[in-house]
């Protein structure tokens, strides 16, 4: 499933597409996907200016007039590209490269720039992803966004915010750092990461890197700037392509070859000095990639 970084690669790359543009055409191909539709959804969106492109987390918001967003989310294959609008004269003619079999294109955004004319292409094999309607006002009442913690990627994360949600905890930090209310966003893969680049071990508690007086301790001053760190890496790169992660543009994210831990069981460590291998455990049902002889 794409995460933070991933999400946040397709926002920029729609942003120059979609922001300002007026959707003339919300094309529904189908029913559902992970979910119906919302009623109306089509009729409710056409003719409205799209206003800006937001994220909560692994979500893309689509703000538009009148008070609405659209909130997508990719799911496990979901994808969005930019093509031109086809005509007569420009039939086949596209400003990025088809970047998936057409028959799984679900959803298409006609779109009126002040250019021309565009559609975007919401691309989704396994129907995992979904798209729901929402009033912007009331974001903070969605119940995906009810309860979640502070994005890696902004100011409200910092070792005093997770030393008050660690404090006492004996659950591991692994799955600590899942937990959508703790760090919105964080999902498995950057979390392997930002633990390796920390040299903390996954199945240390959480409790242990906060003092008696609630503290935060350097090791955790450490792994607070290490999630920003990864998270900032991985968007430069845009995002890491498993499995069927694509960009707007049809590219592929590269942050995968920067993979330190994450899938790479039986490699040397590469924490200087360390003559260790990587190694995976199963850790509430997901793998967990970490070096047990560097990171303690």
């Amino acid at each position: 499933m794409p995460e933070l970084p991933e999400v946040e690669t397709v926002r920029r790359g729609l942003a120059p597409a979609m922001e300002g543009a007026t959707l003339r055409e919300l094309e529904l191909r189908r029913t559902d996907l992970r979910f119906p539709f919302p009623d109306r959804l089509a009729e409710l969106v056409a003719g409205k200016r799209i206003l800006s492109l937001g994220r909560r987390a692994k979500y893309l918001l689509i703000d538009l007039e009148d008070d609405w967003t659209i909130i997508a989310h990719l799911g496990m294959s979901g994808s969005f590209r930019v093509e031109a609008e086809p005509t007569a004269e420009t039939s086949g003619s596209f400003h990025h490269p088809r970047s998936k079999d057409e028959k799984h294109d679900h959803v298409v955004f006609h779109l009126m720039p002040e250019d021309g004319s565009l559609r975007v292409i919401y691309n989704d094999p396994r129907r995992f992803g979904f798209m729901h309607l929402w009033k912007r006002s009331a974001l903070d009442a969605y119940p995906a966004f009810v309860g979640l913690g502070p994005e890696p990627t902004g100011n409200a994360l910092d070792a005093s915010y997770l030393a008050s949600r660690f404090a006492g905890k004996s659950r591991p930090l692994k799955g600590t750092l899942l937990d959508q209310n703790v760090i919105a966003g964080l999902g498995n893969i950057y979390v392997c990461e930002a633990l390796w680049r920390s040299h903390l071990s996954p199945r240390r508690s959480a409790g242990s890197l906060v003092t008696p007086g609630g503290r935060p301790k350097r090791e955790l001053v450490a792994l607070t700037d290490a999630i920003r760190a990864v998270i900032a890496d991985a968007i430069a790169a845009g995002g890491s392509s498993l499995r069927d992660h694509i960009q707007a543009d049809g590219s592929l994210g590269y942050f995968q070859h920067s993979f330190s831990v994450y899938d790479q069981e039986g490699e040397a460590c590469r924490t200087p000095g360390c003559n260790s291998t990587v190694a995976r455990i199963v850790q509430s049902g997901r793998s967990t990639f970490f070096c047990a002889g560097c990171q303690k």
